[in-house]
């Protein structure tokens, strides 16, 4: 299975991000990703899946490139990697312009929203992300 189209997620930047060397706290990217992937599987998925699945985080691995600020004009690229029964991986790149601020890989566990078990993803809700794929 093929890389996902990338998905494209706008980040609004607010002064409580920012930390006291004057740029967006660490923590904030995380939480930024977390949107990003959560935006992406209720714009794609349907609706019956969004409304009995969740997203729990099982892994993220960050680099950070360079900061941001207050003012900046950031976006979340994310790009659904690959999905292996109740997971899904996700690369995410957070960019400023042509400037890549950090590059995050990333592990989600689907879990069923009235058990909290791990949910499987079938192949009829992963062709709504991979749609060239059989």
């Amino acid at each position: 299975m093929s890389a996902a189209k990338a998905y494209h997620f706008p980040i609004t930047i607010v002064p409580g991000d920012i930390d006291f060397m004057g740029h967006v706290n660490n923590a904030r990217y995380l939480s930024w990703v977390q949107d990003a992937v959560l935006s992406h599987w209720r714009k794609l998925a349907p609706a019956e899946a969004v409304a009995s699945k969740a997203w729990v985080a099982l892994k993220h691995e960050i680099t950070y490139r360079r900061p941001a600020f207050l003012d900046d004009e950031v976006i979340a690229e994310t790009v659904l990697e690959k999905i292996a029964g109740a997971r899904a991986f996700y690369s995410t790149v957070i960019q400023r312009g042509e400037d890549v601020l950090a590059e995050v890989k990333s592990a989600w566990c689907c879990i069923d929203a009235e058990t909290l078990r791990p949910a499987r993803i079938g192949k009829e809700v992963a062709a709504f992300f991979f749609p060239h794929e059989d």
